[in-house]
Order: C-alpha cells, then sequence, then structure tokens
C-alpha cells in the first residue's frame, strides 16, 4: 500500500483537470506515479506541542484546498491521565471532524505538516486506521512544496462537508499489557529522542526512561537532510539492524502516541507493518504498577505482576546510571 507522494506529483493530480480546489481526479502514486481513485482531499496538520496553534500558520498560507486538522481536539481524546496524552479520539468525534474536511468514502487524503510529518502521520494513521484506504503523507512536508516553487493559498477554504463513513479496526493497536508483553516475542520500538529513552531528561511525563524490552530508535532518525524519508532501502537496513523482519511481531510507541505513528509510517515505507500503542509512554509512566527501564540497553521484558522501577532494582548494574 503506497505511503508517501512527491510535491511534483501531487501538483500534477491536483493539475490534472484544470482543477486547484483540492477536487481532481487526475492520477497519482507519490513516488510511482500508478492510478488512484476517487477526489483528491488535502489536510494540513500543523502542529506543535505547547503551541501557537496551527490554525494561524494555516491562515497564513497552505496548499491549495487544504483544510486545517486541530490536532489536540479532533485527532485526540480528552481523558486521565492513565489514559495518556493523547488518546485515540472516539470514532464520532472523528467521523464529524472528516466530515467538516470534506471527505467522502473512496476519496485519497494527503495530509502535511512542516515537522517532517511529525504530526501529519498522526492524520496518516488515525485515518487509515478508521477505514479509508488510500491517505498519503507529502514526502518532505511544506518544505518540499515550497523548494518545488509551488503556490500557497491564504484564509479559510470553502470546503463542502462531506459524508465519510468511518469505523475503527484496520490497523493493529497495543493497549499497555500487550506492550509489556511484545519484547519478549517480537520488537517494541521506541520513536523518542534517545535521551529520553535514557530517562537522561523528562520534559513533559511523570517518570523518565523506558518500557522495558523496547528498543531505541528515534523516529528523527528516518528522515533525510531535506526532512523527506529516507529511501525504502536505507530504512528497511535501519530497521532490519534494530531486529525488525517479516516474521517478528512488531511494535511502536512514543510519548503519547503521535510520533509513533511516524515511526509506523517510516516501517511501511520499508515494507514492515507494525502495532501502535496509543497511550505511550504518557500512559505508561502515569501507572504506578508499571516498571521502568534506564540506560541505553533495553532491559529484559516487564513479567506479569512485576511493579518496580528499574531504578529502585539493586539486583543489578544499571546501564547509563
Amino acid at each position: 500500500m503506497r505511503t508517501l507522494i512527491t510535491a511534483e506529483d501531487l501538483a500534477a493530480a491536483l493539475a490534472a483537470d484544470g482543477n486547484t480546489d483540492g477536487r481532481t481526479d487526475g492520477n497519482t502514486d507519490g513516488r510511482t506515479g500508478a492510478a488512484r481513485r476517487g477526489h483528491l482531499r488535502l489536510l494540513d496538520v500543523r502542529w506543535k506541542l505547547g503551541g501557537p496553534p496551527g490554525r494561524t500558520e494555516y491562515l497564513a498560507g497552505h496548499l491549495p484546498g487544504a483544510a486545517y486538522v486541530d490536532l489536540d481536539e479532533e485527532l485526540a481524546g480528552h481523558g486521565a491521565p492513565t489514559d495518556g496524552r493523547h488518546p485515540l479520539p472516539s470514532i464520532d468525534v472523528l467521523q464529524e471532524a472528516a466530515r467538516r474536511w470534506g471527505l467522502n468514502d473512496g476519496d485519497t487524503v494527503v495530509v502535511y505538516d512542516d515537522l517532517g510529518n511529525l504530526s501529519a502521520a498522526r492524520a496518516w494513521w488515525l485515518l487509515r486506521h478508521a477505514g479509508v484506504r488510500d491517505v498519503l503523507l507529502l514526502d518532505g512536508s511544506l518544505a518540499a512544496w515550497r523548494d518545488a516553487g509551488l503556490p500557497l493559498v491564504a484564509g479559510e477554504e470553502p470546503i463542502a462537508p462531506g459524508a465519510v463513513t468511518l469505523a475503527y479496526g484496520r490497523l493493529a493497536t497495543l493497549d499497555v499489557d500487550a506492550a509489556a508483553a511484545l519484547p519478549g516475542t517480537g520488537v517494541l520500538l521506541d520513536a523518542r529522542a534517545a535521551e529520553r529513552y535514557r530517562g537522561d531528561t523528562e520534559p513533559i511525563d511523570p517518570r523518565a526512561g523506558h518500557i522495558p524490552g523496547a528498543i531505541s530508535a528515534p523516529t528523527t532518525l528516518n528522515l533525510g537532510p531535506d526532512g523527506g524519508f529516507l529511501p525504502a532501502g536505507e530504512l528497511r537496513a535501519r530497521f532490519e539492524r534494530l531486529g525488525v523482519t517479516d516474521a517478528v511481531d512488531v511494535g511502536v510507541y512514543c510519548g503519547s502516541g503521535v510520533t509513533a505513528a511516524h515511526q509506523a509510517a517510516a516501517l511501511a515505507v520499508a515494507g514492515f507493518r507494525a502495532a501502535l500503542y496509543p497511550g505511550s509512554w504518557s500512559q505508561w509512566s502515569n501507572l504506578p504498577g508499571r516498571p521502568v527501564e534506564t540506560g541505553d540497553l533495553p532491559g529484559r521484558p516487564a513479567e506479569s505482576g512485576d511493579t518496580r522501577s528499574r531504578a529502585d532494582d539493586h539486583s543489578r548494574p544499571h546501564v547509563g546510571l
């Protein structure tokens, strides 16, 4: 299944029938140029943790026909800290939002941001999980569009409401127990920065470190200097070095389930499938009974009933302390 589309191919699709409002029936397949079905809908998912709101930047200039997506309000639910910082929205909330964005059944959706797709990947993953079959990331994000000399449009877009029907269940997910168990039988990748994985610092969540048995795999390393994804072969080699194969189950997590979707996208480009742990570290670290590992090494996987923090485990040395 396709994952990426280049700026040039997207521009060609928008111009295929003389239409630049995001509703063309032109042909595109990201890097390959194969035909697609349905209308083309563009979603602007600019977002930064802690603000400012991405809508201001959207209004200043966005891709022609793009609808603005509020990650905090439309791509996340709101609950207790033990649910994580960005739990999945209810399917009703997501469907209502998707209809506001103009989505209909059978549409092709292209999502982008200005962060190397670190936030847009949340929309990519959620919509695929909810049954939208053809969702693409603009490779290189907004910078690639600008670098190609392509136009931006300021202000709001007059987008007609859609009638898409969504239902969760197309992609694999992990709950907290499944995330704890996965390192014992497969590979669990931590998409956060290495210093947060090691526990050197934790600027957001209540405890520092990582899920026992998880492997550090900062998702920013999936990007090249231009902000686009590395070639598929390079990504595949990277993940294979981390123990990923077609024969093992793979899971991904991050701080709150946002950039883990970016890791899932990189794995998809490389030809691998992965389950996403939506609660991620923000949920795990808010559950007092869950053990925490620190240092460079994964540590042993958490066992059933193991409620110790590894920082309190004096029976063995601690790497990186």
